[in-house]
């Protein structure tokens, strides 16, 4: 199971991440978890200083940027 994290605060674009995220594993078939992690400190912690940014299995992949779907599920495979 992929470990899918969206690292910010809750703001619009995070929003979009987390659906294009979400979207990205389901056309893939696999099973997946989301997290979203708010808090700053913890986001501080996977060193990204800009949001929302993505990780996967707690490593980041992708900061500060929505991705699409199709460029997530380069970071799924």
């Amino acid at each position: 199971m992929k470990k899918i994290q969206i690292l910010g605060t809750g703001c619009l674009k995070c929003k979009k991440l987390a659906e294009e995220a979400e979207a990205a594993a389901k056309a893939l078939g696999i099973a997946y978890e989301i997290e979203k992690v708010t808090n700053i400190n913890d986001i501080i912690g996977f060193g990204v200083m800009a949001t929302p940014s993505l990780a996967i299995d707690g490593k980041v992949v992708l900061v500060g940027r929505v991705a699409s779907a199709e460029e997530i599920k380069k970071f799924l495979v």
